[in-house]
């Protein structure tokens, strides 16, 4: 019978209250350099050596390498979705067997997870953490570099929060944002609207285009989630926007939808409609999870595996072809709301199995 590593629970609270407290919104570059400082700083306290901050217009991203040929990426990223001030209204506590804070669940409660699961493996040789500083806001100054270590690699373990029951994530659908804007032409809307060209009724006839584009037995979900047009009461708009959030299962569904929004035409003369975005999230198919989530099965028998719609930089490595598994941060809930938490009683034995995979994968397992 395999031997549990050996964990501190209250040594992983007191690294996981360090880095809460150090408030890591994505896009403020001094937050995220703090933040990044701080969690360097636990790396090399728990695990020694150097953890190197990779300098990005996003923030720093930090790496670390346990030094040998290079087995395992641990992939996670610690910017949160939290503006700052929100510790204040909502301090890191531990009560009722649940801690909560700003970033608990998603997923600096999961980076903790990890470190103390290495830290307790004797041997640390051939594992790569890399904590990027961009995640939230879609990975653009950090996927080049998590792409790169990820091939290097060979696996990747992503510690994003667990799926719902402790789950771990065996799949991740493909995501995007576009943005539809409609140029129109101004104009009186008592005297003359007939000399205007409405851009919000053509934004009202391109939404119902774009939602007509979802497949949801297959997957495909496309749906408007932001419009705005007009100045006054008064006027006939001449400038609407549509922002529309697209999640698919399938590279295939990717092309078509990309596609279609290409394709988009005005319903109105002289109106003109333009398009930016893409499916920037490639879909993560259960098939790059299969060997891992077998491991993992075997370490914790009935452990359950659930692909789910949300995306994360997971998706990126496992459209590379590398073995890719996903959600073995923490046990929790509330990702980015304010009821966030994280499940404190799970802490010792996810990072028994971050330590059991580790092996795994060095003996290559997960290949066989």
């Amino acid at each position: 019978m395999r031997k549990a590593v050996d964990v501190s629970v209250s040594a992983m609270i007191e690294d996981l209250r360090t880095l809460v407290e150090v408030e890591s919104p994505s896009r403020d570059v001094d937050a995220l350099t703090a933040s990044a400082r701080a969690v360097a700083a636990v790396i090399e306290s728990r695990l020694g050596g150097r953890a190197v901050l990779v300098g990005s217009e996003a923030g720093p991203h930090v790496h670390w390498s346990g030094g040998g040929k290079p087995r395992v990426l641990i992939l996670g990223h610690h910017d949160t979705v939290f503006p700052l001030g929100t510790l204040e209204r909502r301090p890191f506590e531990v009560e009722g067997g649940h801690a909560t804070g700003p970033g608990v669940f998603d997923m600096l409660g999961g980076l903790v997870q990890a470190i103390h699961g290495i830290a307790a493996l004797e041997d640390r040789s051939g594992v790569e953490i890399l904590v990027t500083a961009d995640e939230e806001v879609g990975s653009h100054s950090s996927r080049a570099l998590i792409e790169e270590r990820a091939l290097a690699c060979g696996a990747v373990l992503v510690f994003e929060g667990a799926a719902d029951g402790g789950g771990l994530k065996t799949g991740r659908k493909g995501c995007g944002t576009f943005e539809v804007s409609v140029t129109g032409r101004a104009s009186h809307a008592g005297l003359e609207p007939e000399a205007g060209v409405n851009a919000l009724v053509e934004a009202a006839r391109q939404v119902l285009d774009i939602a007509a584009l979802g497949r949801p037995g297959i997957g495909t979900t496309v749906t408007p989630t932001v419009a705005s047009a007009g100045t006054l009461d008064n006027v006939v708009p001449a400038e609407a926007t549509v922002v529309v959030d697209v999640r698919v299962e399938t590279a295939e569904e990717k092309e078509r939808i990309e596609s279609a929004f290409a394709a988009l035409t005005p319903h109105l003369a002289k109106a003109q409609v333009t398009v930016r975005g893409s499916v920037g999230r490639p879909p993560m198919p259960e098939s790059a999870a299969a060997g891992l989530f077998a491991v993992a099965r075997r370490l914790v028998p009935g452990l359950a595996g659930r692909a789910v719609g949300g995306g994360s930089d997971g998706n990126f490595t496992a459209a590379l072809g590398v073995p890719t598994l996903d959600g073995l941060g923490a046990v929790g809930g509330g990702a980015h709301a304010d009821h966030e938490y994280l499940v404190v009683d799970t802490m010792a034995g996810r990072a028994d199995l971050v330590a059991g995979l580790v092996r795994a994968i060095r003996n290559g397992e997960h290949l066989s």
